[in-house]
């Protein structure tokens, strides 16, 4: 992604202040507006520390500082950052780290604005917690798709490797863009050889991961937070966002708003104020998508529901990948989630019964239902077989299906009934509102 490529997603350029809590990852770019070089990322930030900043001013172990700060992994599951660090370092053997750079959920772009515009700050981050593991190599985990991004993420290896900035190896990979291929241990087992496709547990990846290694995996944008905690401390990170969920977060806001794009925001930040900054609804809106598309469905009336995982359990939502998809009153919810759910089948594995068998069978029921297809059974049949997808796959792909399919229904039940009893809404022939990408599988696994 070059510079007007990033312009595209990113926030608009304006100048933060030194705290500013709504640019942190981010500030590099709205203060300068073009993506910043190993010389404009050692002038703002200075070399990685040798240690992190303690909440007095003094050195302390990085694991300490995370902790402090309360880090959470920013891929999706929220699992607290210190104590990933803490199992690999632990482990038998040399570890390894991974950065998880795929970005597998189509409508988020979120690592690719981040890597694009602050590509030091994720790097700085790896070295920092490959240093505090012990490991000695570092993987950096790149969708094939996009190639300016992996030439340019080399660039900046490259720029460090000259002024012999790190004391480990950096290696870049090239992986297929499957949607389960983001799967920590889909890169794993790709690392070692295999196909990107999710692996059974045990043993868990910082067990044994890489070459049988102790592999620690983290989200590109995890990493980053990791940089600055390290630079700033654990009081500096608490600044924003809630005592529960402290820090920033980038998230990726589409649909029916005016600009569309990536925004940093405080986590508890209300999902109704993320719109207004990504120039509010263009459209009076119906629903929002909240996560992706495995994510869930949320009604207007939740659209003051702070962007935290503590108050978005009542809806059965997440922050999830951190997307943002804003749906106008005229779509049809329901013929948005048929497609959503068509791709995901065509993307699942196929190693287990989940994505063998009931992801496709509810896919086909909800392309039923949003076509007005149906029978009297149709309802009862959806409902079951949503509900038995949840707990029983290898990875979390048909979990995020059935929590999407069953956040439509409830959503959208009024359409349900009028597409039941009266066939589809006139909204079903408008072209459609999500970029869905074609339901057709990876052509590669490897």
């Amino acid at each position: 992604m070059n510079s007007s490529t990033a312009a595209a997603f990113a926030p608009r350029h304006r100048t933060p202040g030194p705290d500013d809590p709504a640019a942190r990852l981010s500030a590099g770019w709205c203060a300068t507006g073009r993506p910043a070089t190993l010389a404009d990322h050692l002038r703002r930030y200075g070399p990685p520390p040798v240690t992190a900043v303690g909440n007095g001013g003094t050195a302390v172990p990085l694991v300490e500082a995370v902790e402090a700060a309360g880090l959470t992994g920013r891929g999706g599951a929220a699992f607290p950052t210190a104590r990933k660090l803490r199992a690999v370092a632990e482990g038998r053997g040399r570890p390894v780290v991974v950065v998880n750079a795929m970005e597998s959920e189509p409508m988020s772009r979120k690592d690719e604005f981040l890597i694009a515009v602050a590509p030091h700050l994720v790097l700085d981050g790896a070295v920092l917690a490959a240093a505090a593991v012990g490991a000695d190599t570092v993987h950096v985990c790149l969708p094939r798709t996009r190639a300016a991004q992996s030439r340019e993420l080399g660039a900046a290896v490259e720029e460090r490797r000259r002024a012999r900035l790190d004391r480990v190896r950096i290696r870049l990979h090239t992986l297929p863009h499957g949607y389960v291929s983001s799967e920590s241990t889909s890169l794993v087992r790709w690392l070692n050889g295999g196909p990107a496709r999710p692996a059974g547990k045990p043993p868990r990846t910082h067990e044994r991961g890489v070459a049988r290694r102790p592999t620690l995996v983290h989200n590109a944008e995890t990493l980053a937070h990791l940089a600055l905690v390290a630079r700033h401390g654990a009081d500096w990170f608490r600044r924003t966002g809630t005592p529960e969920e402290p820090g920033t977060t980038l998230l990726t806001v589409s649909g029916a708003v005016a600009a569309p794009g990536v925004l940093e925001a405080a986590l508890g930040t209300p999902l109704a104020t993320v719109l207004e900054r990504a120039g509010g609804a263009t459209q009076p809106l119906r629903a929002v998508l909240l996560g992706g598309f495995g994510g869930t469905w949320l009604p207007v009336e939740h659209l003051r529901t702070p962007l935290a995982r503590r108050e978005l359990a009542p809806l059965g939502a997440t922050p999830g990948a951190g997307v943002l998809v804003a749906l106008p009153h005229q779509a049809c919810g329901l013929r948005e989630t048929a497609l959503v759910l068509g791709y995901l089948a065509a993307h699942g594995a196929r190693q287990c019964g989940p994505c063998r068998y009931g992801l496709p069978a509810v896919a086909e029921d909800f392309a039923a239902l949003a076509g007005g297809r149906t029978d009297g059974e149709l309802m009862v049949r959806l409902r079951r077989r949503t509900g038995l997808l949840p707990g029983r796959g290898a990875c979390g792909h048909p979990d995020g299906a059935a929590r999407l399919a069953a956040s439509a229904l409830r959503t959208f039940a009024e359409d349900v009934g009028h597409h039941l009893t009266r066939g589809p809404c006139p909204a079903v022939d408008e072209p459609p509102r999500i970029p869905v990408p074609p339901a057709t599988p990876p052509e590669t696994w490897r």
